[in-house]
């Protein structure tokens, strides 16, 4: 795999639509104002929109060939150092015909998003560059009043520093909070409360290391059988991240959808599963009964290590998981381990 160039200041940032385009909709641009301004105030970055990132939903709807040619030409830009996705949405699978896997080789660069970015992280993946499982610009960087700190030392520790050796831990807060986006609740925040869980074994001993590999389980079926899913052997000696939307799919959803993952072979070469903290713990326990009914009742793999409750998707608040990273789960220590760098220095 190849690592794109850590970020430092002074760096430009290109935000691309390459979903739903809300950001540039009239009643939610402020979103991006308060996402470029944070961006430059606190990371030192330059920000760059894309030039149809910011037209609005219903033009980004009607033109997918002009959202992958924003993302195409971000990469060509050798000004550019990192690609951040405005946010996500359900649609980007409609960018595949246009995408050059070439390009993104040859013209590596830091590209973060979630949810329906998975779509465009599996594009990365094909096209050999780590990518970056994290923070959109209309959610995290634009929340109103501040980020989460959690957040904000995920993005400063993943895309600035060296990351070998660097532990994934649990945040100690979370929140089930939303805030209507409406410009009159800018100066309204998020509440946090303490983590009651942490992170939990659901089965598993012992260490496991394997690169990560994975994104948005509601995703998963939208291009399973396309060019970007990948071949069963691209996913052996993998940890396969997943995690659930905003939609809160029901527990049979997630037990379909690893059926259909055990059906392909995947969790009989997977070296382990790390599952992220559903938003707002809405089907907490029942997650677990179904993800274990499938991996270990039906499929018998009950030495597989499944960690649950991660903070990384839609939880609030996240970090970033690295694709292509090799990484660590210890099952005593209930621990997230990166063995290596997850960029190289400029």
């Amino acid at each position: 795999m190849i690592r794109p160039k850590r970020l430092k200041p002074g760096d430009r940032v290109a935000v691309v639509s390459l979903s739903w385009g809300g950001l540039g909709d009239k009643n939610l641009i402020h979103k991006y104002d308060i996402a470029k301004e944070r961006l430059e105030r606190e990371f030192g970055l330059e920000v760059v929109a894309m030039s149809n990132a910011l037209k609005g939903s219903k033009f980004i709807a009607e033109h997918p060939e002009l959202r992958a040619k924003d993302l195409m030409d971000a990469f060509e830009d050798n000004t550019i150092s990192a690609i951040f996705c405005a946010i996500g949405g359900d649609d980007s699978i409609r960018l595949l015909p246009y995408i050059d896997y070439e390009v993104i080789k040859n013209n590596p660069k830091i590209f973060m998003g979630y949810s329906d970015s998975t779509i465009s992280h599996l594009m990365m993946y094909k096209a050999g560059l780590v990518s970056f499982y994290g923070p959109s610009v209309m959610c995290e960087f634009g929340e109103y009043v501040s980020m989460f700190e959690y957040t904000k030392t995920s993005v400063s520790k993943m895309l600035f520093e060296d990351t070998k050796g660097y532990q994934i831990l649990s945040s100690p807060e979370w929140s089930d909070d939303f805030i209507p986006w409406d410009e009159k609740n800018r100066h309204v925040a998020k509440k946090l409360k303490p983590e009651k869980h942490g992170y939990e074994i659901l089965q598993g001993t012992g260490k496991v290391r394997g690169h990560l590999l994975g994104g948005c389980l509601d995703v998963f079926m939208m291009c399973i059988g396309t060019e970007v899913w990948p071949a069963l052997e691209e996913w052996k000696d993998t940890i396969l991240f997943i995690e659930t939307s905003e939609d809160k799919p029901s527990p049979d959803f997630v037990k379909w959808t690893l059926r259909n993952l055990a059906a392909q072979g995947i969790l009989k070469v997977i070296r382990g599963i790390l599952v992220g903290k559903p938003q707002g713990e809405v089907y907490y326990e029942d997650y677990k009964s179904a993800i274990l009914q499938v991996v270990a009742a039906e499929e018998h793999l009950i030495n597989l290590p499944i960690l649950y409750n991660v903070n990384f998707g839609h939880a609030m608040p996240i970090g970033i998981l690295p694709y292509g990273i090799m990484t660590e789960i210890d099952c005593e220590e209930k621990s997230i381990t990166l063995l290596e760098n997850v960029t190289d220095q400029a």
